[in-house]
């Protein structure tokens, strides 16, 4: 096996490659998987802060079906938190793809397609980029021989793409950032005071560059989270507990918002301890793109991104607070708050 390129076999479903060495588009994460068969794949999908893109290659298709009835097959990309309600099956036989998951603040520029477009649907890659930009990447991942190959070609692709398309406001990025790096474990109010921006502003700005509002962002990485934990064997008290859910009956009630089934039937759920193996930190983030990551929530204050032009009347520019500093000595965990709360 290539040192380049790390294996590990998720019984009995798929076997998940990954490359070695850290990606050079931001804001992207790869993994390879093979169908281990011999019985067809069919489970669940759930729910994922993230757009997936997955690419066909070679022969085998994978399928994703609806409970609208509407199946989609070949390279298809699901949209921000696509699944919500156990919504949707995932069924493949002897097939290879690859996962491509994609972080809202940079899917516009390497889909050609904002989060808020996708509204959690799924669409053929053919949709997006059109039949014949398609049509080549699939003939040219079928081509290749080793996922080496495969995360090379994908890895060239998506970074063109990126540094051709249209960026994000850095006050986004690093508010979903700082979303993503505290697991959801913080609150609207304080991301819209770090900013300095208003929390109406911030709600408005954030869903329609993101495609979902903050305080929905904050509750779907904080149940990805927990999820991922409940399918690595971890107890739901304890899950409950680190995840900053009010008890395990909040936890209850925020899975089954969010998949339509009980947190030990997540715990069973294939797919999802898949990924965990396939990414530490699955969910991936822009920090490496603009420089300014947030640190964890123990090390410190966070610091808002340089400021991008004068602020508006009545708000402050973000990083020149003196203020915000002395309210992170000062904070709480953040407030329990149901799956169903639209803020």
């Amino acid at each position: 096996m290539s040192t380049a390129v790390r294996q590990r076999v998720v019984a009995p479903v798929w076997q998940v490659t990954r490359p070695a060495r850290p990606g050079r588009v931001p804001g992207v994460v790869l993994a390879g998987m093979r169908d281990r068969g011999p019985a067809p794949v069919d489970h669940r999908l759930d729910p994922h802060p993230v757009l997936t893109l997955a690419l066909a290659c070679g022969e085998g298709a994978l399928g994703i079906d609806e409970s609208t009835g509407r199946r989609h097959r070949g390279s298809l990309v699901t949209g921000l938190g696509f699944g919500v309600g156990g919504a949707a099956r995932v069924r493949a036989a002897n097939v290879e793809w690859m996962q491509v998951r994609v972080s809202p603040a940079i899917a516009r520029a390497v889909l050609s397609v904002g989060p808020a477009e996708l509204e959690s649907s799924v669409v053929t890659l053919d949709d997006l980029w059109g039949e014949r930009r398609a049509a080549r990447l699939r003939e040219q991942l079928a081509a290749t021989a080793s996922w080496e190959e495969r995360f090379a070609l994908v890895e060239a692709v998506l970074a063109r793409l990126s540094a051709a398309g249209p960026a994000i406001e850095p006050e986004l990025a690093w508010a979903w950032d700082r979303i993503v790096a505290e697991h959801g474990q913080v609150r609207v109010e304080e991301l819209a005071d770090e900013l300095g921006w208003s929390r109406k502003r911030l709600w408005s700005r954030f869903h329609a560059r993101l495609g979902l509002p903050p305080k929905r962002a904050v509750k779907l990485v904080r149940f990805d989270w927990a999820a991922t934990r409940l399918a690595g064997g971890q107890e739901a008290a304890r899950v409950a507990a680190d995840c900053g859910y009010a008890d395990q009956s909040h936890l209850h009630r925020d899975v089954m918002a969010f998949t339509g089934v009980t947190p030990a039937t997540v715990a069973g759920q294939s797919l999802i301890a898949t990924a965990d193996m396939a990414w530490v930190d699955h969910v991936p983030r822009l920090s490496a793109r603009w420089g300014n990551a947030p640190a964890s929530r123990f090390d410190g204050p966070h610091r808002p991104p340089p400021p991008t032009g004068g602020g508006t009347r009545g708000e402050r520019v973000p990083g020149q607070s003196t203020d915000v500093r002395s309210r992170h000595r000062r904070r709480q965990p953040a407030r329990a708050a149901d799956a169903g709360d639209s803020g």
